[in-house]
């Protein structure tokens, strides 16, 4: 089978692949362009490990075809941090320890990113909901939902 020559945007940078045409996105993010944040934590779309933003869109990467970004923008867990300064997001989790296995919150972080960007003001309900996707086995999910609402207050006052 041939493979397929796939020209991206990914966390800003024009980005070229080569790929089988049944490769998924998660699989050429983590072992052909070494960009590991992303997670599989299930293959079906269920947990929201290797969650990414696709044009805008929170997907799964496990469900997108590695072909299919031909032509698209994506955001993964590497393009949140700017640099040494991280996203601050990725800051509050640490202060408020919104984290402890890790396999789930890359997936979090893109997931509540996307929502921010969209509502910079959501309540614990309509972060509860957007977060539904994305299953943590470690956490209570108290204090992830806890560090997305200051995070998103914080953005509120800085702004």
């Amino acid at each position: 089978m041939s493979r397929i020559h796939v020209t991206t945007t990914i966390n800003g940078e024009e980005t070229d692949f080569l790929c089988e045409p049944q490769q998924t996105l998660l699989d050429v993010l983590r072992d052909d362009l070494d960009m590991t944040g992303s997670k599989e934590g299930c293959g079906s779309g269920d947990c929201g490990a290797c969650s990414v933003i696709l044009d805008g869109r929170l997907v799964c990467s496990c469900l997108v075809l590695a072909p299919e970004a031909e032509g698209r923008s994506v955001e993964t867990i590497e393009g949140m941090a700017e640099g040494d300064k991280l996203h601050p997001l990725q800051q509050k989790f640490l202060e408020m320890a919104a984290l402890q296995c890790g396999v789930c919150t890359p997936g979090i972080l893109v997931a509540a990113k996307n929502l921010l960007e969209r509502n910079p003001d959501p309540t614990e309900e309509e972060v509860r909901y957007w977060l539904a996707g994305n299953l943590c086995r470690c956490t209570g999910y108290d204090k992830i939902i806890r560090a997305v609402m200051e995070t998103a207050a914080d953005l509120r006052g800085a702004a």
